[in-house]
Order: C-alpha cells, then structure tokens, then sequence
C-alpha cells in the first residue's frame, strides 16, 4: 500500500540466475540441457533491479524470494523474503527518507510505538565505539520490557572493503580484499580517486546503510555505482581478469555503458520485521514452514 501510492513499479524477477556475489554461498541447480552448467537461486535480485534503472524503470520493488546458503541463526534462514526496493535519480538520504516512512507507517498501522522520530543516524565508525558493533538496542532495559517500542536507527558509512581472510594473501604479500556488503556498492565521492589509484583501500567507505531496531539488523542497501571504469575497478580490485569480470558480469558493465542514472536501493527483511512486531525471539516462529 505505502509504496503503491509512492509510485513504484512492482516486477518479478527470475529465480534461474547467473551467480552473483551477495557475501553467501549460492545454491546451485544443475541444467538438464547444457550438462556441466549450473544456474544459481538468488540470493538477491540485486543485478536484476539495477537494470531496471538502466532501462527507464524509476521506482522498482517486489516480495522477493532470496536464497543463501549460509549459517542459521535465530534471525535466519536458508530462505527468506525481502522487500525490495530500487530508485533511480535519488541520493542516499532519499531512500532512508522513503524507508523510513514505510517503516513508520508499518508499524503504527499494527499498534507499535516509534521510540524516536526522525530516526537516529549513527556512522559505522561511531556505532562501533559506541556500541561495539554496528547493530545495537537503543531502548532502555525498563523500555525492553514493553514489547510495543521499536527504537530504529539508521547507521551510514561503512566501509567499501574489507580483507579477505578466506583466500590468503596476494603474490606479493599483499592483503587481497574483497566488498565489505556487496560489489555494486558506490564508494564516497571524495573516495573515488583513491579506489582507481589503488591507495589507502581499508580506508575507502561506500554510500552504504544499514537500518537497525531493538537490536536486529532489519534492512541493508546503498548507493549504486553507476560508472562503468569505477564497477571495473572494484572487480580488479576484487582479484578477477578481465576474462573473469566480463563472463560473470559483462551483461551489467555493457548496460552500464548506455548511460546509467544515478540509483540506490534496500532491501528490509520481511520475515525479520514480522518477528520484531510479533514480539517473538526466533524467525521461525514467523514463517509457516521454517
């Protein structure tokens, strides 16, 4: 209803897909056809929605199924359902502005209470020194008790990559580094510089969000690169060839090519919401067949 009347487009998205990094493990369906191929479920429709920016859709959102293979938690599944969401020709603080709205009118429209309005903005760096990590609770233990308050924040500025423990070093002893949320995200303009020349990377942050409440990471998204030298870039960075980026990621780099508007994007978590409003402890328990 809220983004029906804020004009968006809602679009299905295939579920048979090219692999895409989105930091799990894809789940793979071997191709009867083409033996030796396989096509992965998504673990997000995040290729898929940018090049409906790059085609001329201006607000884009679905139900979408996404599938990770990956550990499970208590806020998670192998399966789960987002919301998801796109805008073309927006600036960050625009999509925080919409999502924002869309979470207020949510959770007013079932009873809850906002614990403050407009929601706080912390950076990555000052919800790590403040609170030790980059989801927090901001209610107080006598608010906790009162399963109505939902305290959200927003925390802006994360970093754009990070080292890559899993793979080990480089050739030369150098760190190899890898997205710290996912390789589409845009880094600072200001940053821009340093990522071509390959200077200072730990230091880089991206147009990158995350909104938080009562102590769960609710929604993840960012500003999207819209250059196609600063998306290469990040792939060389990321350790591909040429070879590589093209056979994996040419089909975006080539759309990239016909003149991208400036987009950005989230994507809240359904099943997670569900559980916070329903004042349950475990995602399970918000979904028919966990």
């Amino acid at each position: 209803e809220y983004l029906n009347k804020n004009n968006f487009v809602e679009i299905e998205t295939p579920m048979l897909t090219k692999t895409s990094p989105e930091g799990a493990r894809d789940f793979l369906v071997p191709s009867r056809m083409q033996p030796g191929r396989f096509d992965a479920l998504p673990q997000a429709p995040q290729q898929y929605k940018q090049l409906l920016m790059l085609a001329g859709f201006e607000r884009y959102y679905q139900l979408a199924r996404a599938m990770r293979d990956e550990d499970l938690r208590g806020d998670r599944q192998f399966e789960h359902t987002q919301i998801d969401l796109e805008m073309a020709f927006v600036k960050e603080r625009d999509v925080l502005d919409l999502v924002e709205g869309l979470m207020i009118f949510v959770a007013e429209s079932v009873g809850k209470k906002i614990w403050k309005k407009p929601f706080p903005v912390f950076t990555h760096e000052e919800a790590i020194k403040k609170f030790g990590a980059d989801k927090f609770d901001l209610r107080s233990e006598e608010e906790k008790n009162d399963p109505a308050i939902m305290a959200f924040a927003w925390v802006i500025d994360f970093p754009l990559l990070e080292k890559d423990e899993e793979t080990g070093l480089n050739p030369d002893g150098s760190p190899k580094w890898t997205f710290a949320h996912n390789p589409f995200s845009a880094p600072c303009a200001e940053h821009v510089p340093k990522l071509m020349a390959g200077e200072d990377l730990g230091t880089l942050r991206a147009q990158q969000y995350d909104l938080v409440c009562n102590g769960y990471e609710i929604a993840s998204g960012g500003v999207r690169i819209s250059d196609p030298k600063v998306q290469r870039k990040v792939f060389e960075i990321m350790g591909l060839t040429l070879e590589e980026t093209e056979a994996r990621f040419g089909h975006i780099i080539k759309a990239y090519e016909y003149g991208a508007p400036p987009h950005a994007g989230m994507a809240p978590g359904l099943d997670r919401l569900v559980m916070l409003l329903a004042n349950e402890p475990n995602i399970r328990e918000v979904i028919a067949f966990p």
